[in-house]
């Protein structure tokens, strides 16, 4: 018996990597799986049936079930398309899985308009999108009085919470994934669905266009990398036995490991009477010193003597 068994789960972006390793596992513990992926290059460029077709092929010769679709899920009638094939395929939606993703990394005084849009749309509209399309779903069967027991994983990144230099559009499209992970899970909670966000730490297409092989395991060695490694977490936040939601997890090679969310900083606190000055304000900073953990500033940083 698997974890999963009688429950359908979308996952977007599916074809390749962390979503194929997804939508594996979860065929494994008895789901079935609509793989969603547009088949387009890492940059969002292009598109192909090929990949979402090879993993449902995997699937369905290994005796689970899964269909394919190549919807857009950066259009909302590319979204409304994927929830339309999983009712129409396996008639219910349990779990849906928001990982479709790309990257165009440039420093931010070299990012183009283009450049900005793409990864914004692809990251954080086909999140939201998503998300809401299954949401209105769920609202409807909620009021039909059906008691559900559904979950949202979204796909957030360590660039988007951390921050990154040369990732400015794709750090800041994952930032706010986090923050839509928590809001969603506010309101979405009434209908019986939790949503939880992940950071995965795995080689892809995009990590290896960044890193290269830096990457790879060495012979012998648990390959802590590998995107499989990710999935199992990821099947507990869509089953029936997890509690979880709000909640964004750090999850790859051996550990799981939650994020707190932005929290008010006790050690490190101005107050006054009334109105602050400039002038007070010069001197408290002074006299409460950098934040731990913070970055201090100086004109020009790096720029050498004449």
């Amino acid at each position: 018996m698997g974890h999963l068994d009688g429950k359908t789960v979308i996952v977007t972006g599916a074809g390749r990597g962390i979503g194929r390793e997804h939508a594996l596992l979860f065929a494994r513990e008895g789901a079935s799986a609509v793989v969603n992926d547009l088949g387009g290059a890492q940059d969002g460029s292009g598109s192909a049936a090929g990949p979402a077709q090879d993993v449902v092929d995997e699937i369905t010769a290994a005796g689970g079930e899964a269909v394919a679709n190549g919807n857009d899920v950066a259009t909302a009638e590319g979204a409304q398309g994927v929830v339309a094939t999983a009712l129409s395929a396996f008639g219910r939606i349990d779990g849906l899985v928001n990982n479709a993703g790309i990257l165009r990394d440039r420093v931010l005084v070299n990012i183009e308009d283009d450049d900005w849009d793409l990864v914004v749309r692809v990251n954080l509209r086909g999140t939201f999108l998503m998300t809401r399309e299954v949401a209105r779903h769920w609202r409807e069967q909620s009021k039909a009085g059906a008691d559900l027991a559904a979950s949202v994983v979204n796909t957030s990144s360590e660039s988007g919470v951390f921050g990154n230099p040369g990732q400015a559009n794709y750090a800041a499209a994952k930032a706010a994934v986090a923050s839509l992970t928590q809001v969603s899970s506010k309101e979405l909670q009434r209908y019986g669905v939790r949503v939880n966000g992940i950071l995965p730490q795995a080689r892809t297409r995009l990590t290896e266009s960044a890193f290269g092989d830096s990457l790879a395991a060495k012979d012998g060695e648990f390959d802590r990398m590998d995107p499989a490694n990710v999935s199992p977490f990821v099947g507990y936040l869509l089953s029936s036995a997890c509690p979880l939601t709000g909640e964004v997890f750090l999850v790859g090679g051996s550990r799981v490991q939650r994020i707190a969310p932005w929290t008010k900083d006790a050690d490190w606190k101005l107050m006054t009477d009334g109105q602050w000055t400039l002038d007070g304000l010069e001197k408290a900073v002074a006299n409460a010193g950098v934040p731990s953990g913070g970055n201090t500033w100086s004109a020009n940083p790096g720029r050498g003597s004449k």
